[in-house]
């Protein structure tokens, strides 16, 4: 857990400062500077984005991950990282040419409901290509264990962009609708830097060839697809679920919510850029009890770094609101059920880095399709008669039983199972202090109730956490600071 621990320590902390960032620019800048229409607009276009993400990078991203490493000699290594640039590419050509023949039906049925968005259709191939390269390359870096500068390009780099534009519409030297173009602008600046990156950790020679296991690859691919537009699915869907079915200033309602909840899963996100490769290789060495103890770790740790950020958003919740324009605390039920969700999953561990490096993969994708029409089903039942907290539950539930199957998917088939007796200890701790401090508010201005607070909530949950000792290797990591300190 070294390497696993210095780099996801790293990139925790990068990710934790991007969304700091994200935070001001989520609360404040977008709010009060764009206005709930252009940045319910902005957050469209990334989602749908994101969406169509996994068709132009055709999983070729978690293709390389898996891989990679198989290969011996660094002529067949060469080859397949020039396969796995150069294939999504000429795959991409077709896609859009169909999209340009279709545009004008596509631009009628996603702007019905709001004309605002018919004139920036167009982004969203442009921004998705540009998301589906830039995590081929993010993905270059990370097999050669260089995962932290690529993490921090897209945690803190395209929200520190996306904060300098905003001031710009402050003191006007771009317009709300400049805005909407610069920021694909950002996303086409941040493939260009981290294509540089890669290519400087390994310097490509492109060759038109055919690696000799292209079959097994290509089968593998199929499945990441669907893998990828499963999980961005259940993570984008529901705001473009919103666009065909209410008024677009819920989108921005339902995005500051959204993105609240969304902080719990960074340290999942942050250890997965690292634990994915490791995983690939002791599933390919099948080195099973080494993988057992590292789907453990994994989960346990997580569940106290992920529970510690979910309490701290819980019991802040309602003066964090105080914050926001007052049309915007409809969000704060949409944040528990999107939160829950959340934390469900991360508790998880390396869950998905195993399901994609077995054989068994191919059911639980189609499982994962069969709960994407669930959530789209749910989301038109229930958005019509209960607005943003409709689609919130729709994605609660989806994501809950999604999460469930893949959990019992590991633990049946592989023999893995990521609980111990800690698990309910972190789960007790959390909860107690739930209970504890969400009922008790402090009689002065918002940001200081929740600094003092979160500070309260910090001392006894890490005091607890590190007598029970319910993760050895946090406590190795305190003892480490503590002896540095002394």
């Amino acid at each position: 857990m070294g390497i696993v621990l210095n780099q996801s320590l790293k990139n925790t902390i990068i990710t934790y400062i991007g969304f700091g960032i994200g935070a001001i620019n989520t609360l404040y800048l977008y709010p009060i500077f764009l206005g709930a229409t252009y940045y319910a607009l902005t957050n469209y276009i990334l989602s749908a984005a994101n969406v169509i993400m996994p068709l132009f990078a055709i999983g070729m991203q978690n293709t390389l991950v898996k891989f990679y490493s198989q290969y011996e000699s660094d002529e067949e290594r060469s080859r397949f990282l020039s396969f796995t640039v150069l294939f999504p590419l000429f795959l991409c050509i077709p896609l859009l040419l169909i999209g340009l023949f279709f545009f004008d039906d596509i631009s009628i049925f996603l702007s019905k409901k709001n004309p605002v968005v018919k004139e920036f259709i167009w982004l969203i191939p442009f921004i998705g290509l540009c998301m589906a390269y830039f995590e081929i390359f993010y993905a270059w870096a990370r097999v050669h264990m260089h995962s932290v500068f690529g993490n921090f390009i897209k945690e803190v780099g395209l929200r520190l962009f996306s904060l300098f534009a905003l001031i710009g519409v402050y003191y006007k030297w771009i317009s709300v609708i400049e805005f909407v173009y610069v920021t694909a602008g950002i996303y086409f600046l941040a493939l260009m830097i981290t294509m540089l990156y890669a290519f400087n950790i390994k310097k490509p020679v492109f060759q038109f060839a055919i690696p000799h296991n292209v079959k097994n690859i290509m089968e593998y691919t199929f499945y990441i697809i669907l893998s990828g537009s499963v999980a961005n699915l259940l993570l984008d869907g529901d705001k473009m679920m919103l666009n065909q079915y209410m008024i677009i200033e819920n989108i921005a309602y339902y995005s500051v919510a959204t993105y609240i909840a969304l902080v719990i899963s960074v340290p999942s996100r942050a250890m997965h850029q690292i634990v994915y490769p490791i995983t690939a290789r002791l599933m390919h060495e099948n080195k099973h009890d080494e993988l057992n103890d590292l789907y453990k770790k994994t989960s346990i740790n997580l569940q106290i770094v992920g529970g510690f950020v979910m309490l701290c958003i819980f019991v802040n919740i309602n003066q964090l609101y105080e914050l926001v324009p007052k049309e915007y605390s409809g969000g704060i039920l949409v944040v528990f059920m999107i939160g829950i969700s959340k934390y469900f999953d991360l508790i998880l561990g390396n869950n998905n880095a195993i399901i994609f490096n077995t054989k068994y993969y191919r059911a639980v994708l189609f499982l994962g399709v069969f709960l994407v029409v669930l959530t789209i089903v749910l989301n038109m039942i229930f958005i019509p008669i209960y607005g943003i907290m409709g689609s919130a539950f729709a994605t609660l539930l989806s994501i809950t039983l999604y999460s469930l199957a893949k959990l019992l998917f590991v633990v049946k088939r592989l023999d893995l199972y990521p609980f111990t007796s800690q698990t309910l200890y972190s789960i007790a701790i959390t909860f107690v202090l739930f209970l504890l401090f969400y009922f008790w508010q402090f009689p002065f201005h918002p940001i200081i109730g929740i600094g003092l607070k979160s500070v309260l909530v910090t001392i006894l949950y890490v005091y607890i956490n590190y007598k029970l000792v319910v993760s050895t290797e946090i406590n190795q990591v305190m003892d480490k600071v503590l002896k540095k300190l002394k």
